[in-house]
């Protein structure tokens, strides 16, 4: 079992003079469900090596039991050092393919043509596709056949309110619960910050932080593990 985990390479949130990256929470936990399920995990991003983390994400109040073990991780730590570029990686080579969240994505990964066309050849080979947060915001220009990989689709992700809440409602490239529905997925949440999962088909997302360990079950589910 043979999984890809995609980070992203943008650290800049839009014009606030501040940074941003991948969520620290939503990469360590399901790394740790899928390794300690005995998956080889290969890690990549659109430029390679060290993906930038969002510095919120490694605060006090964010830290969870999978970022603590991480901390003390000196492999993984390594491992997250030396992420492959993205175009080098094929679908071909893997079961299933994962993206944690943080604002990052929604800049790079979702306009990325190597992004695209990789969630198209794994979806295409009828291999699961999971994504946390703000990570369903990749799927944007993902299109199967002319037609948007969520259309009819039962999806979730980083809704409008939790967006609101973090304050970033004007600052990101676009809202990941209006780019769902735009393009025709069956979107639904569960109240602000509480663990939600939406599995149609081989496609998951996760709602928010507290949904990436129920992503990566659902994904080892799918892959026959648990």
């Amino acid at each position: 079992m043979k999984v890809l985990i995609v980070l992203t390479s943008h650290d800049t949130l839009g014009d606030t003079g501040k940074k941003t990256g991948f969520w620290l929470e939503e990469f360590t936990s399901p790394y740790y469900e899928l390794l300690d399920a005995g998956a080889d995990v290969v890690l990549a991003s659109p430029k390679g090596g060290q993906p930038p983390l969002d510095p919120k994400s490694d605060e006090p109040d964010a830290q969870t039991q999978s970022t603590e073990r991480f901390r003390h991780d000196k492999a993984g730590q390594k491992q997250l050092a030396e992420t492959r570029r993205l175009e080098e990686v094929k679908a071909e080579d893997f079961d299933a393919v994962f993206y944690p969240g943080g604002h990052g994505p929604l800049w790079d990964l979702a306009e990325d043509p190597h992004s695209i066309a990789l969630i198209e050849a794994f979806w295409r080979a009828d291999k699961p596709v999971a994504a946390v947060c703000h990570a369903p915001g990749v799927f944007r220009h993902v299109e199967i056949d002319d037609v948007p990989l969520v259309k009819d689709k039962r999806v979730t992700g980083f809704s409008n309110s939790e967006e609101e809440a973090v304050q970033l409602t004007d600052i990101v490239p676009f809202l990941v619960e209006d780019e769902l529905k735009k393009n025709g997925g069956e979107y639904s949440k569960a109240a602000d910050w509480r663990p939600y999962v939406q599995v149609d088909g081989k496609l998951i997302t996760g709602q928010n932080p507290a949904s990436s360990a129920a992503v990566a079950e659902a994904l080892l589910k799918m892959l026959g593990s648990v």
